[in-house]
């Protein structure tokens, strides 16, 4: 079992940076981690992916050179660093683990989510 809570979510200017935070209870170091996102009346999105051990990650072509997902597992954690942003990045942005890695990209791969955080980008 696995519980994960996100933070770090806010307001921010367009061009601001943020960096948002996964911790989880439970085995973390087990688990491949991915990062999405849901703007209103949309359909849950991936952002970012990373494999236990810490590579390799994959990014969404929207956040490429923008985003840098991590983490580190001795703190049972991971991290959104989200540079850059834009108003359409603004949205609820969750966390989420699997073991099978598979397809880190696809939301119905994984088997644990955070409640979410939002995140809003003025313009």
């Amino acid at each position: 079992q696995l519980t994960l809570v996100e933070s770090g979510g806010g307001l921010v200017q367009a061009g601001g940076s943020l960096r948002l935070s996964c911790t989880a209870s439970g085995i973390f170091s087990s688990y491949n981690m991915g990062w999405f996102r849901q703007a209103p009346g949309k359909e849950r999105d991936f952002v970012a992916a990373i494999k236990w051990r810490g590579a390799p990650d994959y990014y969404a072509d929207t956040v490429k050179g923008r985003f840098t997902i991590s983490r580190d597992n001795a703190k049972n954690t991971g991290y959104l660093q989200m540079n850059l942003l834009k108003p359409e990045d603004t949205a609820v942005y969750y966390c989420a683990a699997v073991r099978d890695p598979a397809n880190l990209r696809n939301a119905m791969s994984y088997d644990y989510w955070g409640q979410g955080t939002q995140v809003t980008v003025s313009s």
